[in-house]
């Protein structure tokens, strides 16, 4: 189907956004109300088919599409329209913004969801199937495919009446010389294999195998092929979810693995039976804060339970931080006590609003994780809009003070601080690290927690002395509180080391940093994330003494070792790839990086798509080597592309536009194109001092590139005065510098 075909004069198809067995999904515009839909186009049925049979078939369509149309539900996808276009069955479905449950598991790596996410999932899920089975309809064809969960963190089942459909127009495979129709092998019932009459709880079983899956990363019979699949899960009793996962509550197991029994009649009678069960696990819904909060007690012997799967996350080479989960008591609900201000004028405690619903808590819950979920992906920006969202409802439900309205602030700021506007980013910092002071103390970890992230932003804004200041304050009472090998801890002096680079204290910055590789390596393991992190920050501080053999060989040992540890397409292992190729650009092996950069550029695409950030940071590293080999022509090309898809996603004054509008500007000189170049180079110059101050070292950088095109346009006075007041800025900055 063509890219501008339009269905019944109405559906405009505009981009395939699926494909499966039975047809394609396209995004379409609705010409007629000017909205966007989801248009599902059945695979056209060739002159094989006997006609009758076609007949039939259309028949059956209309009858299913109907059914589907009248489900009204939240947890089920709307369907708008259906019809048939050119020998073409069609349903115009709701355009759903989100990602389906096996995609966010291949997002989390297969590795388990957190708890109160599969609760949530669980929830949503059961309370649709009650709906649409209190219609008479059964689904027959659940799985993660076909279970979306929003970006708000709804979750909606689609495809109703499909299945049955495809089974009957032979789209679905099947057995060879078993005549058993195959949906997807993993999440079909016992009574689905045997042929027998399924009804409601054959979803209910199905659903079983989504939640196993879900909690273990892998599906209850996960064996070598199709056949055997079947046959355990006709005869064989699952593995109980807890052999995979330890941490997993009794109660959801026992859910999960009444779900999954073999006979109907030994299943919950019903969804809303199962929506009571899961109601009576959940308690207390669960929030996963970015921090963990523990006392100095839990501290025990090498390996500390608090350590246990614990990544922070790091600051050098801009990795996702990773969310740990709260315990199940924790969080959105759970007793907070506002600590009173001792002192001369002390502060009136805040009074807590009248309790909110439950229903709203949870979803407010539900949305902070989708925030996280997009934070982790990448998409800063629409992460922010969330937090700032939650916030506000937050405050409005539960006050201004409350542990979980500063939960989203602490995360409205991290996202600003990964989208350029660090100047904001440390006002919200600021913010959030008074109130918990106010609330919970000055040595809380959550108030350190926001403290350290303020050092950071300092950091980021050209203050290391500031930020240092700040990461020695929180590092002494990290250590009075929880000890010097506490992950928090250890994480602060992590910080600390790369804060010294930027002060110039490389030797100090190169030291501290060894130490803190030693600590983590002892404490955490060697191959532990945080471990390889603090690693690359080694051999970061490495290529900043000129030391780049010891560096590259760093880098590819870390790099090696997250790809054992985490997989060759985590970004942690790809993140070091690219520090390969940079040291190999400061060696002069261009040739080598050039081809890493490919590779790197190609897999980035592959992993994250061609406008994700680190795609275009690869992309970024190629178009340097290709003017290191003096192919000037091409790595101006490639410059440009990389600029303008920059622009559009990140914004034209995001640092990273400015340093690819930077690269357009020094192509331009390399090609003796000085009066272009001068354009580029001055506007980088006047958007660094716009966004970051004129004497962040960034902008003041720009201004020397400005007055350099200068001199070689042969304006020689300007470029002087423009010397001049560059160095009087330096002065001012810091009163060393000569």
């Amino acid at each position: 189907m063509g890219e501008t075909r339009l269905i019944q004069g109405r559906y405009r198809l505009l981009d395939p956004i699926g494909r499966g067995g039975m047809g394609e999904v396209w995004r379409a515009r609705d010409e007629s109300l000017g909205r966007h839909v989801a248009v599902k186009c059945l695979r056209p049925l060739g002159p094989h088919h006997d006609q009758s049979f076609v007949r039939v078939l259309r028949e059956r369509f209309r009858r299913e599409a109907r059914v589907a149309a009248a489900l009204q539900h939240r947890g089920v996808t709307v369907v708008h329209d259906f019809g048939e276009s050119d020998g073409v069955l069609y349903l115009v479905m709701e355009l759903l913004q989100g990602r389906n449950l096996s995609q966010v598991l291949e997002d989390n790596k297969r590795h388990p969801l957190p708890v109160p996410d599969i609760v949530d999932i669980a929830g949503q899920v059961s309370a649709a199937l009650a709906y649409t089975h209190r219609q008479g309809i059964v689904h027959r064809d659940l799985k993660p495919a076909n279970m979306v969960r929003l970006t708000d963190g709804t979750v909606k089942i689609c495809d109703f009446g499909i299945a049955r459909l495809g089974a009957d127009i032979g789209f679905t495979s099947r057995l060879t010389g078993t005549g058993v129709a195959m949906g997807t092998p993993h999440y079909m019932s016992p009574e689905q294999i045997s042929g027998d009459e399924v009804d409601q709880r054959s979803d209910l079983y199905s659903l079983g195998c989504v939640l196993y899956e879900l909690a273990t990363g892998v599906p209850p019979f996960d064996l070598g092929d199709a056949w055997a699949i079947l046959v355990g899960h006709r005869d064989t009793p699952p593995e109980p979810p807890r052999a995979h996962r330890a941490d997993l509550p009794g109660d959801l197991e026992q859910i999960i693995l009444s779900l999954l029994a073999k006979l109907p009649g030994q299943r919950p009678r019903d969804a809303t039976e199962l929506g009571r069960r899961i109601s009576a696990a959940r308690g207390v819904p669960a929030y996963a804060p970015t921090v963990i909060s523990v006392e100095p007690a839990a501290r025990e012997a090498r390996l500390p339970s608090w350590t246990r799967g614990m990544t922070t996350g790091h600051k050098a080479a801009g990795a996702a931080l990773r969310v740990p989960q709260a315990d199940a008591g924790d969080g959105l609900t759970g007793e907070w006590i506002a600590r009173p201000v001792t002192g001369p004028t002390p502060r009136p405690v805040p009074q807590t609003p009248p309790e909110p619903s439950r229903e709203a808590l949870t979803t407010l819950a539900g949305r902070h994780n989708a925030g996280l979920s997009l934070a982790r992906l990448g998409r800063w920006s629409e992460a922010g809009e969330v937090h700032r969202a939650v916030s506000a409802e937050r405050e409005h439900l539960l006050g201004a003070d409350h542990p979980d309205t500063l939960a989203s602030r602490y995360e409205v700021a991290f996202t600003l601080s990964r989208t350029g506007r660090a100047a904001d980013a440390l006002r919200e910092y600021t913010h959030v690290a008074r109130a918990r002071e106010r609330v919970l103390g000055a040595e809380h970890p959550d108030t350190l927690a926001a403290r350290q992230e303020m050092a950071y932003v300092l950091g980021q804004l050209g203050r290391p002395l500031e930020a240092h200041q700040g990461y020695t304050s929180v590092l002494a009472a990290r250590e009075r509180t929880v000890g010097a090998d506490h992950p928090d801890t250890l994480r602060c002096r992590h910080n600390l080391a790369f804060n010294l680079s930027r002060l110039g204290r490389l030797e100090d910055s190169y030291r501290l940093a060894c130490e803190v590789a030693r600590d983590r390596a002892r404490v955490l393991g060697a191959g532990h994330p945080d471990t390889l992190v603090t690693r690359f920050e080694v051999a970061y501080v490495l290529g900043q003494l000129g030391r780049w053999p010891e560096a590259l060989d760093t880098y590819r040992e870390v790099a090696g070792a997250r790809g054992r540890a985490l997989g060759p397409d985590h970004p942690d292992t790809l993140a070091a790839r690219h520090e390969i190729g940079i040291s190999l650009g400061r060696l002069g092996r261009g040739a080598e990086a050039l081809e890493l950069y490919r590779e790197l550029a190609g897999d980035r695409t592959r992993v994250h798509g061609p406008d994700h950030f680190e795609t275009l940071r690869a992309r970024h590293g190629l178009g340097v080597s290709l003017g290191r080999l003096g192919r000037w022509e091409e790595a101006l090309a490639e410059s440009r592309d990389v600029r303008a898809i920059r622009d559009r996603v990140l914004g034209p004054d995001h640092p990273d536009s400015l340093i690819s509008r930077r690269e357009v500007a020094v192509g331009l000189g390399r090609l003796r194109r000085w009066a272009d170049a001068l354009a580029e180079y001055r506007a980088v110059a006047d958007a660094r001092e716009r966004v970051l101050g004129p004497v962040h070292p960034d902008t003041l950088a720009a201004r020397n590139d400005e007055a350099h095109c200068l001199e070689q346009l042969g304006r020689g006075q300007e470029a002087a005065e423009l010397y001049r007041r560059v160095a009087e800025l330096r002065r001012q900055r810091d009163p060393r510098e000569t």
